[in-house]
């Protein structure tokens, strides 16, 4: 069964925690996070970007910036922008977006979890991202942001949640400049607590890793570092868990993740088409943006009109895990075979876009000749990602994208 323990978090004052709320530091880029944290000083990109505080251009991984980062996270506290809560409790931290709230549990998992596949993970991970996060972990002894985690909801769990929440005022409601609104309850009550430690390592075999597989991966490590270096070592302390925001899964809704390519590896518009004919019924739908319906469906956008693509039988196996995946059929038939596009991580020919901008991003890209063809996808289902985690196997990359994303910042798990 899954370890999820309450633990001290440390919060901003309710006045400034929409100020120090940030989104995710792998959304953005360095000038992107320096515009967004101009005019807060407290805003939590001072962190987890702390190269806007730093000379222009500076290596991202150096040790200067990783300093600033302890000096910045110091400083937060310092200053009475972050503050340590005098007992171990779990916290509630909601997300509505297009009239849909999703509720989470932020708790601490246990790293040894992780090792031991109570937490499954669904992607590979690139050494160099997980190195960045955890000397980060490691430099300023906390996790600064959460990760997010999935769970097979359980209707206990979610009473006891249902109670704080209309029974208590939310000690951070707003809405974040992307329109997303936030919502964030402290659990004060004992018993709740209590009930909710019981319920996780009753009722919770498994957790999910949603988004955050980095790190998720650079947090294990960590705990592992850390337990080889303390001679009196138990497991109860706080390097042993890592904070993670986890959500019941029939709660959660996967965006689509949709591919656009530079080139049609030598062919002609129409010679592409007559190629996919093979594997697809292809029919034209002309400028109006079609947007797939179904499993096995496909977009595509091609020299100013739009596509649909059904996958023909025989082209996909229903009871493969990955073989089912619509990225599989179009990563096997179409980007492999037509385009050579082998390697999804190493390619430069071909770019990956959320679907949460919009299939009109597609004909912009292909439209301005950035791009030369696009294809949209059916969005992943959670019942797949569970199938495929339980299973042991790997999604190609980029396949899932979460929307919200987790604001850091509204607590934070010290490892001291």
């Amino acid at each position: 069964m899954a370890i999820i323990k309450p633990f001290k978090g440390l919060r901003p004052p309710k006045e400034i925690a929409q100020n120090l709320a940030s989104l995710p530091y792998d959304v953005m880029n360095a000038a992107e996070a320096a515009q967004m944290a101009e005019g807060k000083e407290c805003s939590l990109l001072h962190i987890t970007r702390s190269e806007i505080d730093c000379e222009p251009g500076i290596d991202v991984h150096s040790e200067t910036v990783y300093n600033k980062a302890v000096e910045n996270y110091k400083k937060f506290q310092t200053e009475g922008w972050l503050v340590k809560d005098d007992n171990a409790k779990y916290y509630i931290y909601a997300q509505t977006m297009d009239g849909r709230t999703q509720y989470g549990i932020v708790g601490a998992a246990a790293c040894q979890d992780y090792v031991d596949g109570i937490i499954k993970k669904h992607e590979l991970t690139r050494p160099e991202k997980e190195d960045d996060r955890m000397i980060l972990t490691r430099y300023t002894n906390a996790n600064i942001e959460p990760v997010f985690f999935s769970y097979k909801a359980v209707p206990e769990i979610d009473e006891l949640v249902a109670t704080v929440v209309n029974k208590t005022p939310a000690t951070y409601d707003f809405t974040a400049e992307d329109g997303f609104g936030h919502h964030f309850w402290v659990i004060n009550d004992k018993a709740i607590n209590e009930e909710l430690e019981h319920l996780f390592a009753t009722k919770v075999p498994y957790t999910y890793v949603a988004d955050g597989h980095h790190r998720t991966a650079a947090a294990g490590r960590i705990g592992k570092e850390k337990a080889a270096q303390n001679p009196n070592h138990t497991g109860d302390e706080a390097y042993n868990y890592f904070m993670a925001v986890h959500f019941p899964d029939n709660q959660l809704k996967i965006i689509d993740y949709n591919r656009a390519v530079k080139d049609l590896n030598g062919m002609t518009a129409d010679e592409l088409v007559e190629k996919l004919n093979k594997n697809f019924i292809v029919e034209e739908i002309g400028a109006e943006i079609y947007k797939p319906a179904k499993l096995h469906e496909f977009s595509m956008y091609l020299a100013g009109k739009w596509y649909k693509m059904t996958a023909k039988e025989g082209t996909y196996n229903d009871n493969d895990p990955i073989g089912v995946l619509d990225v599989t059929i179009l990563s096997n038939l179409v980007l492999d075979e037509l385009l050579d596009i082998k390697d999804l991580r190493t390619s430069n020919r071909i770019d990956f876009i959320g679907g949460i901008r919009g299939l009109g991003e597609l004909s912009k890209r292909v439209d301005s000749g950035d791009m030369e063809v696009a294809f949209a996808l059916y969005a992943v289902s959670m019942d797949q990602l569970i199938n495929i985690a339980d299973t042991g196997n790997i999604m190609p990359p980029k396949t899932t994208w979460f929307e919200p994303k987790l604001r850091s910042g509204l607590v934070i798990h010290s490892l001291d």
